[in-house]
């Protein structure tokens, strides 16, 4: 039983750098824009308090609404946060990967036919027809050598497919675990 109560034990320091360390990503988040932050996916109130940071200008009420943010970040997982900083900062292994992805799919669907009909069959979401007017459009601007807007068209859009169709397989597999078993 000591040994269980000895686990659960913090020292105070150990408490401090931990709140200290929830502050500073608070503080992250104050440098956000409001439309970022809603994509965040954070509470209601954390969301207000950030934006209230924002609008102060006196330096002891700046300080209070730090320490307001730190206090309610910890009744939150920061984990997500942190994850969700780690992609719009371009840290995270994961997200690279999957822009390297979209970026491999955009070249094979400018260098071949068949690759349209594979990307529609894997990610039935897709908008086939907008696809392929910008595929054809990329296409004529690298011969004529234009600049490469419907390139990056072609790139947001495969993204947006291949983006979609991630979230709703994470969605399907979070699901799976919150059945009831009676």
């Amino acid at each position: 039983m000591n040994d269980m109560n000895h686990e659960e034990w913090v020292s105070k320091t150990q408490m401090k750098k931990r709140m200290n360390e929830l502050q500073d990503l608070g503080m992250e988040l104050t440098r956000l824009s409001n439309e970022t932050l809603k994509k965040a996916g954070l509470p209601e109130d954390l969301q207000q308090a950030i934006r209230d940071y924002k609008k102060i200008t006196s330096n002891g009420a700046t300080k209070r609404q730090t320490q307001y943010i730190g206090r309610l970040m910890r009744d939150i997982d920061p984990e997500p946060i942190r994850e969700f900083l780690a992609r719009l900062k371009g840290e995270s292994s994961a997200h690279n990967a999957f822009l390297q992805r979209v970026e491999q799919m955009r070249e094979r669907l400018i260098e071949n036919d068949q690759a349209l009909t594979d990307f529609v069959s894997e990610y039935p979401a897709a908008d086939v027809a907008a696809l392929r007017t910008l595929i054809r459009n990329a296409r004529k601007e690298k011969e004529l050598s234009k600049p490469p807007k419907n390139f990056r068209a072609l790139y947001q859009a495969v993204k947006a497919a291949m983006d979609h169709s991630q979230n709703n397989l994470d969605y399907v597999v979070d699901n799976d675990f919150d059945t009831d078993e009676d």
